[in-house]
């Protein structure tokens, strides 16, 4: 009865000895190289699988994920001969299984490997300054490189990133110089632009303050002319309507008598004031015959008015 229990546990134990050998649970987004004997057999994917105990056995362990390798840091030679410090990190992605794992003995190896020496021939192919200008296209060159050797290995090789580029201590110096005095070239130009902008910008401005002014002078002008020609035209028009009111008031009843009265007047008014304004005066030879000059007067009157009683009639 006793040997009996103890072949009853020895074949419960070997019966869980076979089921953890040959039942495998594959993970999500992984695959498993199966061989038979030695040889490649099948690709197991995420599930649960049972396997020929002590003839089939998990051969490699593939993750389909995403992986992330890390380009340790290297010295590069630049196309104008300057040393640089260069590290990176490389995006990959597991694609045949059977082929990384019978393709190449250590795919991540091969990978870093290949994208320092890729990194190298790119950038012995530029110069210092192009170097942090034209990342993009240095990550695009050392892809393309990696993933046409990546395909007999089974990985797609998706993205390289360059971390840093750290030139020698007397090149970041030479370089900080140069973008000092590049900075200052810069202010300085700016500054001159600003004074320049600033000297167009008062010229313009008295060009049109002169220009104003020469407007405003010329209307002032203008105005004044016109003022002047219409103080003239409206003095001409005044008088000649003076004369032609005279001229009606010499043809009524009366009129030549008015018109001799007047005239006499205003001699005797106009020699009066001679004699107020000045200490000489100069006496006329006939003082006492006002008439005669009277006369003389309302004959140049008769001269004026006769061609206008002839109008009339």
């Amino acid at each position: 009865m006793g040997e009996s229990l103890v072949v009853v546990l020895i074949l419960a134990v070997l019966t869980v000895v076979v089921l953890l050998k040959t039942a495998i649970v594959v993970p999500q987004r992984s695959e498993y190289i199966v061989e038979r004997l030695g040889k490649y057999d099948k690709t197991l994917g995420a599930g649960l699988h049972i396997l020929v105990p002590f003839v089939d056995k998990v051969a490699y362990k593939r993750s389909l994920k995403e992986s992330v390798v890390d380009i340790p840091s290297q010295d590069c030679i630049t196309a104008d001969n300057v040393s640089v410090s260069v590290d990176g990190v490389l995006y990959l992605q597991v694609i045949d299984s059977q082929r990384s794992a019978y393709g190449i003995d250590n795919y991540w190896l091969a990978a870093s490997q290949l994208a320092q020496t890729s990194l190298r021939s790119v950038i012995g192919k530029i110069e210092l300054d192009k170097t942090f200008e034209e990342r993009e296209s240095l990550n695009q060159q050392v892809v393309s490189a990696i993933d046409e050797a990546a395909q007999n290995w089974g990985i797609k090789v998706l993205r390289y990133e360059i971390k840093d580029i750290t030139p020698p201590q007397s090149v970041m110096d030479a370089m900080e110089k140069q973008m000092r005095a590049e900075r200052e070239k810069r202010a300085a130009i700016a500054t001159s632009e600003g004074d320049r902008q600033s000297r167009i910008n008062r010229a313009e401005g008295l060009k049109k303050e002169a220009i104003e002014i020469s407007e405003g002078e010329k209307q002032k002008r203008i105005n004044e002319a016109e003022g002047q020609a219409k103080e003239i035209e409206l003095v001409a028009h005044a008088t000649a309507e003076g004369i032609r009111k005279i001229a009606e008031a010499l043809n009524q009843a009366g009129g030549q008598n008015a018109a001799n009265l007047r005239v006499a007047e205003k001699y005797i008014q106009e020699f009066g004031k001679l004699a107020k304004e000045n200490n000489t005066m100069i006496i006329p030879a006939n003082m006492a015959d006002i008439s005669s000059m009277v006369a003389t007067a309302m004959s140049v009157l008769d001269n004026t008015k006769a061609p206008q009683v002839k109008t009339k009639s």
